[in-house]
């Protein structure tokens, strides 16, 4: 049995846009072309849709598409169970959401052993009917005495009677459509501490009496509160006024009979024991379902953030992992982040130690003619800072913290590990934060980005769900900047577009085995790299010194042809092309459309021919925290500190000055007006003054504000 279904219709009302472009964006899915290479290089297709309404579109499409696969399922359940009807299987079809789908199905679907079950085995139906008033030749409860049956009173048949009334009221499709609507609209989040659980649940003190309506509640304070009931700290009840969903059901179910006062008894027990329990826990996924949207919203922007900070470039590195006991890890990288010396230095050991380290750092420097030096910002990252700045190295140098959140992950890890074999984690660790500061996207792509610290309550939201938006935001944020083949990892090709795990390790074996890619047109040698694969790939990896110009930028291969068509029609050759900003305005870019080419993709190629493989991340700047800052003990109230964001949710954002605690910044002071939401002020690796409203040292918590004045 087949459902019909228009999903390009329903998408395009959805998302308020044009039919042609979601059926373009839906068919281009289809056929496995990726999110980033539709919104680049088939702009025709989809209207010029963005990365951000063509995720929109699959994951609305999606929805749909998992809506007619359950409806497939229960109309083969209605069918096996010989319960379909023509009737009930329009109702089915015509269903446009899972709720309303399911409560369709509910009165039949096959379910354990009830109460109600029970009663109608002992043949109590008809005398449920009779209290309702739908038996118009009412029976005598006497008459349903049945000691065979288990039916010894009339007390155990009116019972049954109401646990039948009961069963039916909560099966009932437009009852639980209103109540659903209740609970949408009224139901209130209760939240209770467990008393015996009260000492060991402090963390959640504020949820201990708290209540609120559930749909004004912000979803990291929901999230909060059902981290709590999920660690039995806490006992949470999300309902509408119980004399509100009592005066509905009543209103719907109650008649003036003599049985009145039995019918009211089953309404009641309807609702408490079976229509809240269940409705109660669907409008809890509702509103955690939300609340992770939030959530993943948030994690996502700051990833993309974190990932998209401005690279210090092609320059000699030394990086050092600091630590007190066991010193600082150093290691020495050349401008390609290869790994060239390592040793450990203790300049936090004072006397003849200290003297050792600034000689060892001072040779380093000369040797590989260092141009910066990156220092990891956890435990000594101040101390080791002060000690870098004060042996006297040529001002020229770049000295920087480098935020090393994950980098024990990497260290750790089986990529780290297959690299720098001969070495430990505390070398590998070092490795990384220098290559953070060559190239923060093409290191942090080999962490899972749930290890890099920029969410909230990353751990309590869908996984699954979380998992796709961070690999979208990866991909994007990869495919935005482009790859430089001949250099990238294997961990930065598997976010090409395109590619992935296989495709990269076999691009890396080629390469190890054949030496450099010359052309972009050789990745078709790469094993089992098809046509599909490579028209998806090749835009987004770029040959920086390759014998085709264009294959340093992102033009397509598929439009070398029509770009060399340019250059000849204007007696240039391609290098000229593009290096003439004169010979790019002669072109008429009508004369090149056609069915496959328009305006939005001529004018790309324009664009890229004037800057080839342009970087689209800021450029890099210096930053530097308040000297002498280094405990929370070196604080003050009042004090005016330059810091650098780390992290952004909905309620605030955290900021580095310098010391190993970030401090808050609520969202009431990130501004002197009023303002919704954190991102509207502020993003990952922003440089901000900062003043300090309270230090908390036995909590370990700093309360920032950016109202200086």
């Amino acid at each position: 049995m087949t459902v019909h279904r228009d999903y390009a219709n329903l998408v395009a009302r959805q998302l308020q846009l044009r039919n042609d472009q979601v059926l373009g964006t839906i068919n281009l899915l289809n056929e496995g072309a990726t999110i980033p290479f539709i919104s680049r290089y088939r702009k025709e297709a989809t209207g010029s849709l963005d990365e951000v309404a063509i995720t929109a579109i699959r994951d609305h499409h999606q929805k749909l598409v998992d809506l007619d696969k359950r409806r497939m399922v229960i109309l083969e359940s209605l069918q096996k169970n010989q319960h379909l009807t023509p009737s009930l299987q329009q109702k089915v079809q015509q269903a446009d959401s899972l709720s309303r789908l399911e409560d369709i199905y509910r009165p039949y679907k096959p379910k354990r052993t009830t109460r109600a079950a029970i009663a109608r085995q002992k043949g109590l139906a008809p005398l449920a009917d009779t209290l309702t008033g739908k038996n118009k030749t009412p029976s005598m409860v006497s008459t349903f005495i049945d000691q065979s049956k288990g039916v010894h009173d009339k007390a155990e048949a009116l019972a049954g009677a109401r646990d039948i009334i009961a069963e039916e009221i909560s099966e009932d499709e437009q009852t639980r459509s209103e109540l659903r609507d209740q609970f949408s609209n009224k139901a209130i989040i209760t939240s209770k501490v467990v008393k015996k659980n009260i000492e060991v649940g402090i963390k959640f003190q504020d949820y201990f009496e708290w209540h609120e309506p559930a749909n004004k509640a912000p979803g990291h304070r929901l999230l909060a509160m059902f981290r709590g009931e999920r660690e039995k700290i806490l006992s949470l009840s999300v309902r509408p006024p119980l004399t509100d969903a009592l005066r509905l059901l009543k209103k719907r179910h109650l008649k003036t009979t003599i049985w009145q006062e039995d019918v009211s008894q089953a309404i009641e027990d309807s609702y408490q024991r079976l229509l809240a329990p269940s409705l109660e826990n669907e409008h809890c996924r509702e509103l955690k379902a939300k609340a992770d949207l939030e959530a993943i919203q948030v994690f996502t922007d700051n990833l993309r953030q974190l990932l998209l900070a401005a690279p210090l470039g092609q320059k000699n590195v030394i990086a050092l992992d600091p630590g007190y006991r066991t010193g600082a890890k150093v290691v020495c990288l050349d401008s390609q982040g290869a790994l060239l010396d390592n040793t450990v230095i203790y300049p936090t050991h004072g006397g003849r130690k200290l003297a050792e380290a600034a000689a060892t750092i001072t040779k380093l420097v000369s040797q590989y003619k260092i141009e910066a030096i990156a220092i990891g910002n956890g435990t000594a990252g101040r101390e080791t800072e002060e000690f870098i700045r004060n042996i006297g190295l040529n001002s020229q140098i770049i000295i920087t913290l480098v935020n090393e959140d994950g980098a024990s992950i990497y260290s750790a890890s089986e990529q780290a590990r297959a690299e720098f074999p001969e070495h430990d984690l505390t070398v590998r660790g070092a490795i990384s934060i220098g290559r953070r500061l060559q190239d923060p996207l093409a290191e942090l792509v080999k962490i899972d980005p749930k290890s890099i610290g920029v969410g909230q309550y990353q751990h309590d939201i869908n996984q699954n769900e979380l998992k796709k938006g961070l690999q979208d935001v990866v991909e994007s944020c990869v495919n935005s900047v482009g790859v430089e083949l001949n250099s990238a990892s294997a961990e930065l090709l598997t976010s090409v577009s395109g590619l992935g795990p296989t495709l990269a390790d076999n691009i890396v074996s080629y390469r190890e085995a054949n030496g450099p890619f010359s052309t972009r047109q050789e990745l078709q040698k790469v094993p089992r790299l098809g046509p599909k694969a490579f028209e998806q790939c090749a835009g987004f990896l770029r040959i920086g010194d390759g014998t085709n110009p264009l294959d340093a930028s992102a033009v397509h291969p598929e439009r070398y042809r029509l770009v060399k068509k340019m250059a000849c029609e204007a007696e240039v050759t391609l290098p000229v092309l593009i290096q003439s900003a004169s010979a790019r305005n002669n072109i008429t870019l009508e004369k090149y459309t056609d069915n496959s080419v328009g305006m939005p993709t001529l004018l790309d190629i324009l664009s890229e021919l004037a800057k080839p493989g342009r970087d689209p991340r800021n450029s890099f700047e210096q930053f530097r925290f308040a000297e002498g800052i280094h405990t929370m003990e070196d604080l003050h109230k009042n004090m005016i500190l330059p810091a650098i964001i780390t992290n952004v949710t909905k309620f605030g954002a955290f900021a580095d000055v310098g010391i190993k605690q970030d401090g808050l910044i609520h969202i009431s002071q990130l501004a002197d007006r009023f303002i919704k939401d954190p991102a509207e002020i502020v993003r990952i690796n922003q440089r901000v003054q900062v003043r300090v409203v309270d230090i908390d040292i036995k909590r370990k918590r700093i309360a920032l504000s950016m109202r200086i004045n």
